[in-house]
């Protein structure tokens, strides 16, 4: 039976948890996930863990935050004032906003922190620095 090997196109059924059991994806009720293993599609821990899988096997593994979304980068934490964000937004503690850079770009972030006169905003992506553990099941190959 065909092996999982790099360049090959998989489908797979997965569910992602944190450490503490908490649920942060699921392809359940979805269609299967697709990638092309091995061209950085996916994050590069979920590319090794699928090496030399077959169809209808199952797995439970655990990505390093490292081999995941990176540690958190505590240069991607800052504060701005208040008032520099529009009047009639009402900035509350994990709101998702898009922040506009200097150079025309936009990225999203995570008010992590709202005082009287500041909003901390975090840069960084909502699962960096945590270790994912995911439970997928392979069903094809390609």
């Amino acid at each position: 039976m065909k092996k999982v090997d790099n360049s090959d196109s998989v489908a797979l059924h997965y569910k992602g948890t944190l450490t503490n059991g908490e649920l942060f994806d699921s392809s359940e009720g979805r269609d299967p996930l697709k990638f092309e293993v091995g061209t950085g599609q996916v994050i590069p821990g979920f590319d090794k863990a699928v090496l030399g899988m077959e169809v209808e096997e199952s797995k439970v593994f655990t990505i390093p935050a490292a081999e995941a979304y990176g540690d958190v980068k505590e240069d991607l934490i800052y504060e701005i004032p208040k008032n520099s964000i529009p009047a009639d937004l009402n900035p509350e503690k994990g709101q998702r906003l898009v922040s506009n850079l200097e150079d025309g770009r936009q990225i999203p972030v995570t008010i992590t922190n709202v005082t009287e006169e500041n909003i901390t905003l975090d840069a960084n992506h909502p699962l960096a620095g945590q270790d994912l553990t995911f439970d997928i099941k392979i069903v094809a190959i390609d």
